[in-house]
């Protein structure tokens, strides 16, 4: 029984130093764990032999910060302080006796009391260059354009300053203000560009832009803190929202950008980017009495501003000629309609006519009752209004329209011409 047992010990013993090596052995040849490779990328992959270690397959990876601090310092010699100052009123005070000379009072005030008696007056002292306010801007060409908020530069009568990362002080010129949107281009207005060029900040394509990406928002916080640099995501698009605050009273701007990426007063007019650097976006409102609420233009706006320039000389607005309704599910009911989306060509609220005379809808048959399903192929909704797909194209652009027409669908094709003055 003695040895039975001494054997079996034994056994045990040996299957358990087994079992110990085999574990190590398999745990030193594990991958490493999912934790430690989240946020790294391959940046780099130079191909080569196994075999040789000069020529062995080398990776380079980079975390999603390294990201960011690569977007910045490409960009921050392109972000700039956007500065207005105005000649303003210089006004001193000095005093005077109320009661002149006047002999009636003089019978009824002690005399010794008649030269302490003074009130304070104002009077205007000449002008003063002063600061008036302060905004963001970026370079979007290597020969000084600058892209910011119209509301940044609405005062005509200011003269436009900018003062760049290394503290230059440049004049700026306004080159032309975008009639519906919160856009600005401006120009620098002191002498030629160096010889290599401003740097710049490429533009993306804010269409392509999704939900939950990763966005750098750059720009002059409070008007103090200049190229002040906050971090976040896409929270939402086709935003609308009623912006106060600006010169010209309350603004509706719509289809925005919003981020928690963190925006304060002064980071109007600054570049919202992504993580290769471009611009996707020109910040321009904050939500107040929130958190991390901030809201974009798309880029793509200012591409097309950038576009109309260069033909037209000014920013102008494709025009296609109609007063339409939105259909929604109250809509459809309403008015009997068989489709539950598109836009419905009626008269406006005053009796105006839903096709404007002389207008490209006319030109291409378009009548009242009609319903614009899609433009150029895209679906007519309530985030994809018409007049915001209108906005996207650009005056001499042709177009295409699905339309329902008398209870048939049919394919209408025309040419969008420049907006008239006062539209």
């Amino acid at each position: 029984k003695t040895q039975f047992v001494t054997l079996i010990i034994l056994v045990s013993f040996v299957t358990s130093l087994v079992t110990g090596i085999v574990t190590v052995t398999l745990v030193n040849q594990a991958p490493p764990l999912m934790t430690q490779t989240i946020n790294k990328v391959i940046e780099k992959v130079t191909p080569g032999s196994i075999n040789s270690k000069e020529n062995q397959t080398t990776a380079v990876v980079i975390s999603g910060q390294d990201f960011v601090v690569k977007a910045v310092e490409k960009v921050s010699s392109a972000v700039m302080s956007v500065i207005a100052t105005k000649d303003l009123p210089v006004f001193e005070q000095y005093f005077v006796n109320p009661f002149g000379q006047d002999e009636f009072f003089k019978q009824f005030i002690p005399p010794e009391l008649l030269p302490n008696l003074q009130v304070p007056q104002y009077r205007q002292k000449g002008t003063e260059n002063r600061q008036i306010s302060a905004g963001t801007g970026f370079f979007i060409s290597s020969d000084g354009l600058i892209a910011t908020n119209k509301h940044v530069v609405s005062d005509k009568e200011a003269t436009y300053w900018i003062i760049m990362n290394d503290g230059k002080k440049l004049k700026a010129k306004v080159l032309a203000l975008d009639p519906l949107q919160d856009v600005a281009i401006l120009k620098i207005d002191d002498g030629a560009p160096p010889a290599s060029g401003y740097n710049f900040i490429p533009l993306g394509d804010s269409e392509k832009i999704k939900v939950g990406q990763t966005v750098i928002a750059i720009g002059n916080a409070l008007g103090e803190f200049q190229n002040t640099v906050s971090v976040g995501v896409i929270s939402g698009l086709h935003r609308s929202i009623v912006a106060s605050g600006a010169a010209g009273g309350d603004e509706l701007l719509q289809e925005l950008i919003q981020t928690d990426a963190a925006i304060n007063p002064g980071n109007s007019g600054g570049p919202l980017l992504d993580l290769s650097g471009k611009a996707i976006g020109i910040n321009t409102a904050m939500a107040q009495g929130a958190e991390s609420v901030g809201f974009s233009l798309p880029i793509n706006l200012v591409q097309k501003d950038l576009a109309d320039i260069k033909q037209f000389g000014k920013i102008e607005y494709a025009y296609l000629g109609v007063r339409y309704t939105i259909i929604n599910a109250q809509v459809k009911e309403e008015k009997k309609l068989s489709v539950d989306y598109g836009a419905l060509l009626s008269k406006g609220p005053k009796d105006e006519p839903a096709i404007m005379a002389n207008s490209p809808a006319e030109k291409m048959g378009l009548k009242e009752g009609d319903i614009i399903l899609e433009f150029n192929g895209v679906k007519i909704t309530q985030s994809d209004t018409l007049s915001s797909l209108i906005n996207r194209h650009r005056a001499g652009e042709k177009i295409t329209l699905k339309v329902l027409a008398g209870g048939k669908e049919s394919n209408f094709s025309g040419t969008l011409e420049s907006r008239p003055e006062g539209l």
